[in-house]
Parts: structure tokens; C-alpha cells; sequence
């Protein structure tokens, strides 16, 4: 049952960070220029960098909040239920990725301020989009890989094979040897 809890509270809290990410990624990320056409909006410069721009954004904001709570979650398995840790790390950065993206497009805190080189044309800042949807792993990838990692250098640390000959000398004490050569 414990580790049922544990699970539950760890995709729980990274759920809520998600949100407070969402929030992040919506006040940090540019946001694309549109303008107003008699079709609807369009994209005022399809190559501009701005889509790239508000995905780097999101990698940085989820990539962050995933190595924090990577370290965190394995001070805290430490008891000795590192499954559910590991696990609730999983599908809590799924889950805390997906409300980021929801919340930073919802919520619209970014810059507003859209300059225009013609004086034809009504410029809109646009709203918050993913066009590369694998940084959606972001949050996962680096709790998980960081909680590895950190676990691999602790056993490395406490492991007996880290000294040569698991920390026993194989030929004896000196003293049985004769080193003078006769």
C-alpha cells in the first residue's frame, strides 16, 4: 500500500508543478506574429524562429523542473521503495509535461508587442504551440536518467569491486615472499 501512496503523491506533485511550469513557459516563451487577414489569422512569417524559439522554451522549463525533481525523488527513495519513485517519476512527467502545455497555452502571460515592417498589415502575438512534440519527454527523460545516475554512482560508491580485488590483497601478506633473490 505504500507504495501505491508513494506513486500516487509523486505524479500528484509533479501535476501541480506542471502547472506552475505551464505558468513559466508562458511568461518566458516569444510568441509567434500573426496577422489579421479576411480568412482569419495567419502566420505572418512561416520561417520565423519564434516556433523554435517557444519549443526551446519548453525544453528548458520541463528539462529544469525534471532534473530538480530527479533529485529530489531519490533523496527521497532513499527509505527503500525506489520503484514507485521511479515509477511515479514516469508518469508524473508525463503528466506534469502535459499541463505545462495546456496551462502555457491557456494562461498567455508572454510579451504582446508584435512590431510590423509595413504599415498595412495588423500584427497579433499568437498563441503558444509545440512544433516538435518529443520534447514532451523532456520532464521524464532527465528525473529518470538523473535518478539512475545517481543511484549507479551511490552503488559504485558502497561497492567492494571499486577496490582492486574486492579490497583483499590476492598474493598474502609480503612477508611469505622472498624478494632478495635467493
Amino acid at each position: 500500500m505504500r507504495h501505491a501512496r508513494d506513486f500516487a503523491v509523486t505524479v500528484l506533485v509533479l501535476g501541480l508543478l506542471g502547472v506552475a511550469g505551464g505558468v513559466l513557459w508562458s511568461l518566458l516563451a516569444p510568441r509567434p506574429p500573426y496577422v489579421m487577414t479576411k480568412q482569419g489569422a495567419l502566420l505572418a512569417d512561416p520561417s520565423t524562429q519564434t516556433l523554435i524559439a517557444a519549443d526551446g522554451w519548453f525544453a528548458v522549463v520541463t528539462g529544469a523542473l525534471g532534473l530538480a525533481c530527479g533529485a529530489v525523488g531519490y533523496s527521497l527513495s532513499r527509505r527503500g521503495r525506489p520503484l514507485a519513485m521511479v515509477l511515479g517519476l514516469t508518469a508524473g512527467g508525463l503528466l506534469g509535461g502535459y499541463l505545462t502545455l495546456v496551462v502555457g497555452r491557456a494562461v498567455n502571460l508572454g510579451a504582446q508587442s508584435v512590431t510590423a515592417a509595413g504599415t498595412s498589415m495588423t500584427l497579433i502575438p499568437g498563441p503558444l504551440g509545440l512544433t516538435a512534440h518529443g520534447v514532451m519527454c523532456a520532464w521524464p527523460m532527465l528525473a529518470v536518467g538523473l535518478f539512475f545516475a545517481l543511484e549507479g554512482i551511490a552503488g559504485y560508491r558502497d561497492s567492494p569491486l571499486r577496490r582492486p580485488f574486492g579490497g583483499q590483497d590476492p598474493y598474502g601478506p609480503l612477508s611469505t615472499y622472498d624478494i632478495s633473490g635467493s
